[in-house]
Parts: structure tokens; sequence; C-alpha cells
């Protein structure tokens, strides 16, 4: 008997958006009800031509879930109303200061609407942080850092996009070590503007004001764009009471595939997740592959 596909519609079509649909499109058990933007079928690009693309949700038939591939600052607004339709929601919000704000903001609305929303579901926070939980197990005394890039930064980058007179923008993540870091931000200024007052708005903004950080303007942000990242993890600490125990994980990726694919993961994990709001440390890692946990277990434990 063949198994009913996972309806998931993708709501918007950054760089997120694209490749959570070619995912998507690779995962034999989901099929895709359709695209939502704010355009919606205006403009189509061709390779959204197989799929129904919409201004609102609701416009999609019979969807199980929402891949919510919009700006962190929006997941909020786009999570409560898709969840209020009794629509699974997962979203790659990646302020990590806010996260436990948010998991108990969706919590009540996840219970009351019978649904499932993962939050936080990129590779950092995301993947990352299932890695972390487990190193600080197997090592419950000590120290972790985090260490990430060089690379791009997708959220940062859509924070300077969104400053006054800023036409485009890149920024990118460099690591110092012991998890400080610096960032470099590239912009595209509009005609007019004043780099000294772009920067400052940039500097002012939480997801730059704890880092150190440059501000260059360029002719062309796509000149010097590159969407690989990378991570470094490092634990050190005691095992009982056996010190100098070092765990290290390392990963270099391109940063919104990774994304996009984390997304669909936790995405087929929300059906096998009572209500309530997530992330993914509590989540069963085995919940985010397809197939049975026996065929799973026999092939991987």
């Amino acid at each position: 008997m063949e198994m009913k596909k996972i309806r998931a519609a993708v709501v918007g079509y950054g760089n997120i958006g694209h490749y959570a649909i070619q995912a998507l499109e690779e995962a034999k058990d989901f099929e895709i009800a359709g695209i939502v933007r704010r355009q919606g079928d205006v403009n189509k690009p061709a390779e959204l031509a197989p799929y129904a693309v919409v201004k609102d949700i609701k416009e999609l038939k019979d969807v199980d879930v929402a891949i919510l591939a919009t700006p962190t600052r929006s997941c909020s607004d786009y999570a409560k109303q898709i969840l209020a339709l009794g629509i699974n929601t997962v979203d790659s919000f990646d302020i990590h200061t806010s996260i436990l704000d948010y998991r108990s903001e969706l919590m009540p609305i996840c219970k009351a609407n019978n649904a499932v929303s993962v939050i936080s579901a990129g590779w950092d926070p995301g993947s990352d942080s299932i890695v972390r939980v487990l190193l600080e197990s197997l090592a419950p005394k000590g120290l972790s850092y985090t260490n990430f890039g060089p690379g791009m930064s997708m959220g940062h980058s859509v924070c300077v996009r969104s400053k006054k007179g800023v036409k485009n923008a890149l920024s990118v993540t460099i690591p110092l070590g012991e998890g400080i870091h610096r960032r470099m931000v590239y912009v595209e200024l509009e005609e007019g503007a004043k780099l000294e007052e772009v920067t400052a708005e940039i500097k002012a903004d939480p997801y730059f004001s704890h880092d150190e950080t440059h501000v260059f303007a360029v002719p062309s942000v796509d000149d010097v764009r590159d969407m690989g990242h990378g991570v470094n993890l490092v634990r050190k600490g005691t095992s009982g009471k056996t010190p100098n125990q070092r765990l290290e994980f390392n990963m270099s990726i391109n940063n919104p595939s990774l994304t996009g694919q984390v997304l669909v993961n936790v995405a087929r994990a929300s059906k096998r997740l009572q209500p309530g709001c997530y992330t993914m440390p509590e989540i069963p890692v085995i919940d985010m592959l397809p197939g049975s946990r026996e065929d799973i277990i026999a092939t991987l434990v």
C-alpha cells in the first residue's frame, strides 16, 4: 500500500525557499502543495512552473505543513497566522537569545489548534544545537565554543538589507576563536545614502551590537558573494571525574542549501509529534529521516 505523501507549502521564495523546494523535490515522501509569495504568480519564475504560486496559503488545498522561508523577524507573524489554520509550521528563526520566548509564544497557539511548530530549525540554531547538547552530555563539566565561518551569514545579510539606504548587502562571519567573531559587512548603497549613517544603524542592531563589525561600500555585492559557510564546535571538559576530554565537530557547507534540507527534515518530523512548539534538540533525530524506525535502526544504529 502506497503511503500518503506529506503536502508541504513553501512560504517565501528567496535563497532558503529555492533550496527548500529542491530538497522537497528529492524527498519521496513529500509533495509540494504550492509556494506562497507576496506577488503571487506575477513574474512567476520558470522553475516554479509545475507548482501553484499564490499570495495566501488559504488558496492552497490540503496543506500539512508550511515551510517558512522568510526573514527571522517575520517568522512569528506568519507562524501565528498559519498555525491558527491547523497547519504545522517550521522555520529557521535565528536570534538565539529570543528562541525560548518565541517557543513560549507559539506553544499555546499550537495546542489550541492541534498543530505543531518546529522553530529555529536551520544549522545554527538547529542541527548544531543538537551537537552542542550531545557534546555537553558527554562531558558535563567544561566549556563549549562555537566558531562560525568564514562565510556568508544569511540572517545578518537580510538584516543589513532592511536598513535605510542599503540596496544590497552581504555579511561575512570571520571566526576569531573561542566563540568570538568579526562581522565583515559589504553594502551597495542607494543613491544619496551615507556610509557613516548606514554603518551606525548596522552596528546598533542586536544582530551586530555584540560583535566587532566593519562595514564597507562596494560597487556590486554580487561580485563578492559566496554562499559557503562552516562551523567548528569544540567541547573540552570532564566525563565523570576524568578531565581533558576534547570533543570536536566540523562542517563546511553551502549555507541556504543546508538550511533548506534541515527545514524539510523537521517538516517530516512535525507529522510525528504531539501538538506543541519544539526546537530541534527536543525531537528524536530518527524522526527527521524517511522510513520506519525499524529500517533506520537496522541500517544506521
